[in-house]
């Protein structure tokens, strides 16, 4: 299919939520794709944080093709071994104290899963969420989305919201009360911004959500699996939540969620009160095994916190040369953003990237938000970087 081609059928048939890119990919190997012309073209993105071992690695494909021969899907009424595998392997890898989990297709399935649990442990029915946070786009999970633009369409729908900024401990301990069923945030807000909180938020979040008897719930759909230089960003501060949310990078391209709980949470739920037809699907469980198992023998997470710090350092000299253009560099591990000064020009890079054989995003209307996968080659990265570096500083 020609580029052309697929612009006209997408108008025709695709319901108008997006706004694309002008360039129909065809296929991915490792840090690169491949548009319907032939162009390689380097990816910084990883599929918003998905790809996070590369586009269609070997393990990954090897993987999903003999479990695809085997069983792709049955339903919940029976045990199957790749399920159970990865539960084990989720549990063994998060805090000691979340000893249970349940798999979704998607981070905002994984959401309303913690979002039923906290309503379930406390009785309660309120919420504590930050300002520019995002959480996912079912009604459960908008409800707790910071961000005017995608709440405003469907505010009839929603029950009134509490939310206070992001990294502030003092607003967040006058909003807290004992109706609150659970404070929820992001280790470190992605689509907001890659905003870092300062040191010791998350500790003293979960101080105070034992104080008024809420849930911490940690959304680490972007953050986790190795995103952040640890196999969960919540090991920066040694926090331990009540609920953690996984999903983008755990099926590395293959749709899949979970979120993992304490056993005094797990007991308060019954019977029928959580489900779903593809929840732990087996092909998908197969398929996330597989990343996991690269991620450890490829030690990608110690990648990523060395290969990130140097990449953050080359930002940081960046803005320190632009200050007309740029305003900050952040992040953790391969979960980067360079704040550019000028919304405008932002708005322009990712088009700009792309004719120069890169793809990028911008989050927050004016962040460079840098997460390729974790095993990028470094022949890949740095001439990609520094190509997306040109177009910032240029006038």
């Amino acid at each position: 299919m020609k580029f052309e081609e697929a612009r006209a059928l997408e108008a025709k048939l695709f319901l108008p939520v997006v706004k694309r890119l002008p360039v129909l990919l065809v296929e991915g190997r490792g840090a690169r794709v491949v548009d319907s012309e032939g162009r390689e073209l380097v990816d910084l993105t990883a599929g918003w944080g998905v790809t996070a071992i590369g586009h269609c690695h070997p393990r990954l494909v090897q993987a999903i093709s003999e479990q695809a021969g085997r069983l792709m899907q049955t339903t919940n009424l029976f045990y199957t071994e790749p399920q159970l595998e990865l539960a084990e392997r989720l549990v063994r890898a998060a805090p000691a104290a979340l000893t249970r989990c349940f798999f979704m297709s998607s981070g905002t399935e994984a959401m309303e899963g913690a979002i039923k649990l906290a309503h379930r442990a406390t009785g309660r029915h309120r919420f504590l969420s930050t300002l520019n946070s995002f959480h996912g786009r079912t009604l459960g999970a908008l409800n707790l989305i910071g961000q005017e633009k995608h709440r405003a369409p469907y505010r009839a729908l929603l029950p009134e919201a509490s939310f206070v900024p992001f990294g502030d401990l003092a607003a967040a301990r006058a909003a807290m009360n004992n109706e609150i069923a659970a404070f929820v945030v992001e280790p470190i807000q992605g689509e907001g911004g890659v905003n870092v909180p300062p040191p010791g938020y998350l500790s003293d979040l979960r101080k105070l959500c034992d104080e008024h008897g809420a849930l911490l719930v940690l959304d680490e759909i972007q953050t986790g699996i190795g995103r952040t230089g640890r196999m969960f960003a919540l090991e920066h501060e040694g926090v331990v939540p009540d609920v953690l949310t996984l999903g983008k990078g755990l099926g590395g391209g293959f749709p899949i969620a979970a979120f993992l709980t304490t056993e005094a949470v797990a007991k308060t739920v019954s019977l029928g009160d959580h489900g779903g037809t593809y929840a732990g699907n087996a092909l998908a469980c197969a398929a996330a095994n597989a990343v996991l198992e690269e991620i450890e023998a490829s030690q990608l997470v110690a990648r990523a916190a060395e290969l990130g710090a140097r990449v953050l350092a080359r930002l940081s000299e960046f803005t320190r040369q632009h200050p007309d253009c740029t305003c900050e560099a952040r992040g953790r591990g391969l979960l980067l953003g360079l704040e550019l000064c000028d919304p405008e020009r932002a708005a322009q890079l990712p088009l700009r990237a792309l004719e120069r054989g890169v793809l990028v995003n911008v989050a927050a209307g004016r962040v460079l938000r840098l997460f390729p996968a974790l095993n990028i080659p470094e022949e890949d990265l740095w001439p990609a970087l520094e190509t997306v570096l040109d177009l910032v500083a240029i006038a």
